[in-house]
């Protein structure tokens, strides 16, 4: 059995002429003759540029791997007695009481509407177009939205001082887009990598900007280097490595010059330095970031190995962070080797099992334990009940990043959609009447519909916003609509097992379907569920 899909992939644009072999991908009768369409065939011509997802800035990608362990491994319990949370009366105990909220923060708390959060939206092509869509999206469902890392660096108009940032119009754009529909619940984080600490990043949006959550990043579920992006343009490729980038291929070569002007490729890739955690200098940098005013300080990291997750654990309990968030094997990425993606790193469900375990160790010492958040893989309201059962009392949130952003775009691709019909029988008919294409999702009694009609959870948004509804991005309302389908699965599974607050989930609301899922998680087997109380039951 091989859980991997070597050598061909939808994230690639290659595959294999006939089926693969099961080890290598390779097809088992590669024909002498045959173009290249494999991932080998691929790379004979374009080499290092199919170590990437396709298109690059059009797309987010998760990895393909089937893991032997994942949130499918549990099932919800499930109860027919009583009630959590709220009295046991069927009047009163029904699922729309049941109340999703949170909160996080080592001493003043930050509440979150919703029991998850955005993934960072940094510099790629695809997060700077999507950001009004997902920080208006987060603000308005009482979210935290983070903005990745490189945005001041990658933005070619800002202003560098003695190699400090002294003013980055991207990312005023960004925090400011926030701020404005920011309601009182939820957040923006602003998030550093290495250039962005030497570029003076954390004291500009801090100081400057006024953000008050700034987060440390050692890394991400994604990947176990740093990050990337392509970029298509020979005079950015060129600033950019002035400013401490690493840039491949070498922009300031005459040849890549006039290789890139001839077309014999279109795009440099712009990459980020390894970090190089010390517990000495995190503790350093927590300081240093409280002392130039920030509120919280949060600490994200990857799918490394247990003792790198130790260390994550360990340091931020002694520095008394605000929120850990662990990012599992198997998450999304806007850019990331594919087979990096793939092949590295500890999957989310393992990762978590890990996490709770240590914690718990330190919680038994009388250790300050941070608010948690997990993520990697995490779309619907099934995973999220389970990350919150599994990592309990420790998991106070999720992070969704691919699950969010594919829900702005869908939402403003829909609204292009039906921008460009009603455009095109403008054309055509002179006026807007009707006459779309019957099996279209955009057809309402056969009569044409405003975008606001696309959403099911527009009215709602209008009657509260008012003339300011207008002005709601269609992407950003179709997060809150996300969101707001998620609220009600998450209050249906909550309800099912009586627990009417978020903070009464624990370990016994889920249960392991397989013996190795409870070895590795220490979660009940299924037969194994309430033998005491069976027991008194029985007698």
């Amino acid at each position: 059995m091989n859980l991997s899909k070597p050598n061909a992939s939808p994230a690639t644009l290659t595959k294999n002429r006939v089926r693969p072999s099961p080890v290598s991908g390779i097809c088992v009768t590669c024909l002498d003759g045959c173009p290249g369409i494999c991932e080998i065939g691929r790379s004979a011509l374009r080499g290092r540029e199919n170590l990437y997802p396709q298109p690059y800035g059009q797309i987010t990608a998760g990895s393909e791997k089937d893991y032997p362990n994942d949130f499918s491994c549990f099932n919800i319990a499930g109860t027919c007695v009583g009630a959590v949370g709220i009295e046991a009366d069927s009047d009163k105990a029904v699922f729309s009481a049941v109340d999703i909220s949170t909160e996080i923060g080592a001493n003043d708390k930050i509440k979150l509407r919703f029991p998850g959060f955005t993934g960072a939206v940094g510099s790629t092509e695809i997060g700077r177009i999507h950001w009004d869509n997902m920080a208006i999206g987060a603000a308005i469902s009482g979210i935290m939205v983070i903005a990745g890392e490189n945005i001041c660096g990658m933005d070619v108009k800002s202003e560098i001082k003695k190699g400090k940032i002294i003013r980055s119009p991207e990312m005023e754009r960004r925090v400011k887009t926030f701020q404005k529909w920011y309601e009182g619940d939820g957040g923006i984080i602003v998030q550093a990598n290495v250039e962005d600490t030497r570029l003076g990043v954390p004291e500009y949006v801090i100081e400057k900007l006024g953000v008050e959550i700034f987060e440390v990043k050692w890394g991400q579920g994604a990947k176990d280097i740093g990050g990337e992006v392509k970029i298509p343009d020979l005079n950015k490729a060129l600033e950019l490595k002035r400013r401490g980038y690493i840039v491949l291929p070498d922009p300031e070569d005459p040849v890549i010059q006039e290789s890139f002007k001839k077309g014999a490729f279109e795009e440099f890739e712009r990459h980020s330095r390894l970090g190089m955690v010390e517990e000495e200098g995190f503790y350093k940098m927590v300081d240093h970031l409280r002392s130039v005013g920030a509120k919280y300080v949060t600490l994200k990291t990857g799918a490394y190995r247990p003792a790198d997750l130790a260390r994550a654990v360990k340091f931020a309990s002694e520095a008394g962070i605000d929120l850990l968030t662990v990012d599992g094997a198997g998450g999304g990425t806007g850019m990331s080797p594919w087979r990096m993606m793939n092949e590295w790193g500890v999957p989310t469900v393992q990762l978590e099992c890990l996490m709770h375990t240590y914690l718990k160790r330190l919680d038994v010492q009388g250790k300050f334990i941070p608010d948690c958040a997990i993520a990697g893989g995490i779309a619907l309201e099934d995973h999220i009940f389970k990350a919150l059962a599994l990592g309990a009392p420790y998991i106070k949130a999720v992070c969704m990043g691919r699950s969010i952003m594919t829900a702005a775009m869908v939402g403003n691709t829909q609204a292009n959609m039906l921008k460009k019909k009603m455009e095109k029988a403008i054309e055509k008919n002179g006026s807007v009447m009707h006459h779309f294409d019957e099996k279209s999702p955009l057809v309402k009694g056969g009569d044409w519909i405003e975008v606001k009609d696309l959403f099911v959870t527009a009215p709602k948004l209008n009657e509260k916003y008012g003339k300011d509804f207008a002005q709601i991005p269609p992407g950003a309302i179709g997060v809150y609509t996300y969101i707001d389908r998620l609220t009600q699965g998450l209050q249906q599974f909550m309800a099912g097992e009586r627990k009417f607050a978020l903070k009464h989930i624990d370990r016994n609301d889920i249960f392991a379907l397989t013996r190795e899922a409870a070895e590795m998680s220490g979660i009940n087997y299924v037969m194994d569920v309430d033998k005491e109380e069976v027991d008194n039951i029985l007698k």
